[in-house]
């Protein structure tokens, strides 16, 4: 696909932007971003806020999404409609997000093209540099198909 998903999120989420999150690949339903070791992004223990880390994630599971689906976006808004957070041991320094969509590129544009409109789930590991698995998210996302 010639989109450059990155990119796109950076432009229209601008809050992405501001927390200075970089994608490293994005790619067939996945994508791995990073969120900087910053003092202005810590919480009252050092670490990531809750905020910044639920915002990296969010971040990749669009990126995986419109990896895989970004060719629909003329027939369909992008939505998420539900998100749940795990924070599984503190994050220190920086973090990365590691996106993974959990239904096939094929399924949600059957759906699409049955009319439907497809609800499905994206997978979000965060780690911290030395790989430690620090928070999970899972983001349930729609493609709400636009009105002719």
């Amino acid at each position: 696909m010639s989109l450059d998903v990155g990119a796109l999120l950076l432009q229209t989420v601008p809050f992405a932007r501001t927390v200075g999150i970089t994608f490293d690949s994005v790619g067939d339903g996945q994508a791995v971003c990073r969120l900087p070791d910053r003092a202005d992004l810590h919480n009252h223990v050092g670490g990531p806020h809750a905020g910044a880390l639920f915002t990296l994630a969010e971040s990749a599971s669009g990126a995986a999404m419109l990896s895989a689906l970004g060719d629909q976006l003329e027939r369909a808004v992008p939505l998420a409609t539900k998100a749940a957070i795990e924070y599984r041991k503190l994050a220190m320094g920086e973090v990365r997000a590691e996106a993974r969509l959990l239904v096939t590129r094929d399924e949600v544009v059957a759906r699409l093209d049955a009319g439907e409109r497809p609800v499905f789930d994206v997978a979000v590991d965060i780690k911290d540099a030395d790989g430690t698995l620090v928070s999970t998210l899972t983001v349930t996302w729609t493609l709400h198909p636009n009105r002719p």
